[in-house]
């Protein structure tokens, strides 16, 4: 079974920047797509972006398209996820995913591994 663990949160001024990490552990296939998610307090939990891991193309909520960057690492099997000019709405907890596959989902359900989450806070 694949395990997820995420790191790199924390609190941050608007504007600043945070790059988080999703490190692998356990038995993976070259078609898998890994994403992440984030949710805040009362809220859905919302897809931010995801990459292929076998071509490295990428999807991204426009909300975050011109801000984040999600990227992989295959040599120390971790996916990134960088986000600049951060704003207070992107405070939330962020969640690293992954599914089997090549497609993208941006439904959380559709994805068959989960971490534990690490909360971004951005602050005005």
């Amino acid at each position: 079974q694949v395990q997820l663990v995420e790191s790199g949160g924390g609190l941050v001024q608007t504007g600043g920047s945070l790059r988080l990490s999703c490190a692998t552990s356990g038995r993976t296939f070259s078609n898998i797509v890994m994403g992440w998610f984030r949710q805040a307090p009362g809220k859905e939990r919302e897809f931010v972006a995801a990459i292929r891991w076998n071509d490295g193309t990428t999807h991204y909520v426009d909300s975050v398209k011109d801000r984040f960057t999600i990227s992989r690492d295959n040599a120390n099997n971790t996916v990134y996820l960088q986000m600049n000019s951060l704003k207070p709405e992107d405070t939330a907890v962020y969640y690293c995913a992954a599914k089997y596959g090549v497609l993208y989902l941006t439904n959380a359900r559709g994805y068959d591994y989960w971490g534990q989450g690490t909360q971004v806070t951005v602050s005005s």
